[in-house]
């Protein structure tokens, strides 16, 4: 199965927070891939420290970041219109990473599950630390 990391997963992992390391190491023993959506390769650079610059590109190229098309772009604005609709707003962001996640099939690794309230997205289990 392929994982997509939502961007605190991937900041967590960079900065050895809350078992992220641990929590990946486990899942591809098992045989799971990882992914992640290039709003969230955005998102990492945007709040990456100085010091942060080499292991995150390294991080990276193991990963399959997966673009944004149209389909996935037609989606996340459905998405958002639909929720908005409903009272619940979500961010452009979160909602392209939602309609990643949906358009190829992907579970989603999340510390935010409150951001993506659609119910056929299927959540990755992440360890509380």
């Amino acid at each position: 199965m392929t994982i997509l990391l939502d961007t605190s997963v991937i900041i967590d992992y960079l900065r050895h927070k809350r078992g992220r390391r641990e929590f990946l190491k486990e899942r591809q023993k098992a045989g799971d891939k990882f992914a992640c959506s290039v709003i969230s390769v955005a998102e990492a650079y945007a709040g990456m420290l100085p010091t942060e610059a080499m292991a995150t590109g390294e991080f990276f190229q193991d990963l399959e970041c997966i673009e944004v098309n149209q389909e996935v772009a037609r989606e996340a604005g459905g998405l958002k219109y639909d929720w908005a609709r409903r009272g619940k707003t979500i961010s452009i962001t979160d909602a392209i990473i939602a309609s990643t996640a949906l358009a190829f099939d992907l579970e989603l690794a999340t510390d935010n599950v409150k951001h993506f309230p659609m119910p056929q997205i299927r959540f990755s289990q992440l360890p509380t630390v």
